[in-house]
């Protein structure tokens, strides 16, 4: 598994969806599609969207931290 960072390419709005999928071993559409579903159901997901995307540095940032 690989450090949680949201990627420079591949993102379509804050790379959240593209770092959970780097991070597990799935595609970043299916992350996606996971996200768009979980949509429909009740629930703070936009909240925890943002949260995320605040909380995970960027992966240029992360490289240079180290």
């Amino acid at each position: 598994m690989t450090a949680l960072a949201r990627p420079t390419n591949g993102r379509m709005i804050g790379g959240v969806c593209a770092a959970l999928a780097r991070r597990f071993g799935t595609s970043a559409t299916t992350m996606r599609v996971l996200f768009l579903v979980s949509c429909l159901l009740p629930g703070p997901q936009f909240l925890l969207y943002i949260a995320l995307w605040i909380l995970f540095p960027s992966e240029d940032k992360a490289r240079t931290a180290w």
